[in-house]
């Protein structure tokens, strides 16, 4: 009987705890698309990708064509000269691979112009959040729109150092 007496008196203290703090969400998305800047961002993005979408495509493209002409010339080549062939190809294969990583890959030229775009834009849009938090008294606000999660925690209710103490350190 005292484990339940306990127990309920536990959620009903959270509960009250959790009334006296303020939430509320933003959808970021819908912030950012109402942004003239951010579409503009957006929109370079999108057309530096096409452009780079295309270079590539024609790369490739060359190298469907060096391939299509060694299967019609391969029955006239020597082994030594079949080999040399099949390592063009593949040399300008890896060159494309690896132009195409330059470009869309995690660390390549699309996500760093998208960080010089994009994320000015973008803490500007957390930095207005944050104020909008302070002056209406928001201890905490999450994104609707992303699995970011939290965009703002009032410090006053980070209780890390009183785990911390609680664990003895």
């Amino acid at each position: 009987m005292k484990k339940v007496l306990f127990a309920a008196s536990i959620v009903l203290l959270m509960g009250v705890s959790a009334m006296a703090q303020r939430f509320c969400y933003v959808d970021v998305n819908k912030v950012l698309e109402r942004v003239p800047d951010y579409k503009a961002a957006q929109d370079q993005l999108d057309q530096t990708a096409e452009k780079w979408k295309q270079e590539i495509a024609a790369e490739y493209a060359k190298v469907d064509e060096m391939y299509r002409k060694y299967q019609a010339d391969e029955v006239l080549l020597d082994e030594r000269a079949r080999k040399q062939r099949e390592d063009e190809i593949t040399a300008k294969e890896k060159a494309v691979r690896e132009l195409q990583k330059q470009k869309f890959g995690p660390d390549g030229a699309l996500n760093k112009k998208r960080q010089e775009l994009v994320k000015p834009i973008q803490d500007r849009v957390y930095a207005a959040i944050e104020q909008y938090a302070n002056e209406r008294g928001f201890d905490f606000i999450f994104d609707k729109a992303s699995s970011a999660g939290m965009l703002f925690a009032n410090p006053k209710n980070d209780k890390t150092d009183d785990v911390v103490k609680k664990l003895g350190y």
